[in-house]
């Protein structure tokens, strides 16, 4: 996957699970943002369980922010106690992203991508 810089960029060649993976990859530390609004930023409206799907099957050699995507209510998609719930709990705090009973407050600390995201990094 090659994304171009925001000049002469060339995201047409992208599948909609790279333009996901780019998506998530823009969150920056200390934010969230919920499977839907990934799937609206990447082009895809209506499509937060392929963002899902997305994030279950990134390629080895890729890395992306993955804890940093909630669901629609800022709950954390992993049922509480199990250990993927944990390590997820574990990175945001270490991003000092308050998580409480399984869920983090979005009005707080949900991502909203500025005008420079939108025009210019976005993949649509």
């Amino acid at each position: 996957m090659t994304i171009k810089a925001s000049t002469g960029r060339d995201y047409g060649k992208l599948t909609p699970a790279e333009r996901i993976w780019h998506t998530v990859g823009l969150i920056p530390e200390g934010c969230v943002a919920s499977y839907g609004k990934i799937a609206d930023l990447a082009g895809l409206p209506g499509r937060a369980r392929y963002v899902g799907y997305c994030l279950r099957n990134v390629p080895a050699s890729l890395t992306l922010p993955w804890h940093r995507v909630l669901r629609s209510n800022g709950q954390i998609a992993f049922r509480a106690g199990t250990s993927q719930a944990d390590t997820q709990c574990e990175l945001l705090a270490e991003e000092q992203v308050l998580v409480q009973n399984n869920r983090v407050n979005l009005k707080l600390y949900g991502w909203e991508p500025g005008l420079d995201v939108l025009l210019h990094q976005l993949a649509f």
